[in-house]
Parts: structure tokens; C-alpha cells; sequence
């Protein structure tokens, strides 16, 4: 489960420094944009919540709760993405 836990945490790390180079950018973005990552800063908000929880009962997590989280993290990174081309 270490590993898992591992894997996770770089995720998470990964997703706040892509979040916080864009949020310093966010005054350039368009409305539309602007929309997008509004929906974004709720799946981060969610993934940060569970992560917390995760991290406080590593030794109880399921799989499929650090696959779904995973997954949670890397829509996040795809949508960064999009922001930054924008950029």
C-alpha cells in the first residue's frame, strides 16, 4: 500500500504546482475558461478532501478508492492542460 500511497502523493504534488502556476494566470483567462476551471477547483477540492482521508486511513483504503482517485487526478492534470494551451 506504500507504493500506492507513494504514487498518490506525486500525483497530488504534480496537480497543486500545475494548480498554482495557473491560478496566478487565471486573471488573463477568457469567461469560458474561467468556467472550466471552476469545474476543475471542484474536482481538486474533492481530491484534496479524499486524499486527506486516504492519508488518514491508508491502512483501510480499497484499491478501487486510490484507482478512482488516480483517475480524479489525472482528468485534473488533462484539464490543466487545456487551460495552459489556452494560455
Amino acid at each position: 500500500m506504500t507504493d500506492t500511497r507513494q504514487q498518490l502523493q506525486g500525483l497530488t504534488d504534480d496537480v497543486r504546482q500545475q494548480r498554482d502556476e495557473l491560478k496566478l494566470k487565471l486573471h488573463l483567462l477568457k469567461s469560458d475558461v474561467r468556467d472550466e476551471w471552476g469545474e476543475l477547483e471542484q474536482q481538486w477540492e474533492h481530491l484534496e478532501g479524499r486524499m486527506k482521508v486516504v492519508g488518514k486511513e491508508a491502512g483501510q483504503v480499497a484499491h478501487e478508492v486510490a484507482e478512482a482517485l488516480k483517475l480524479v487526478g489525472e482528468e485534473l492534470t488533462a484539464g490543466y492542460a487545456r487551460i495552459r494551451k489556452l494560455l
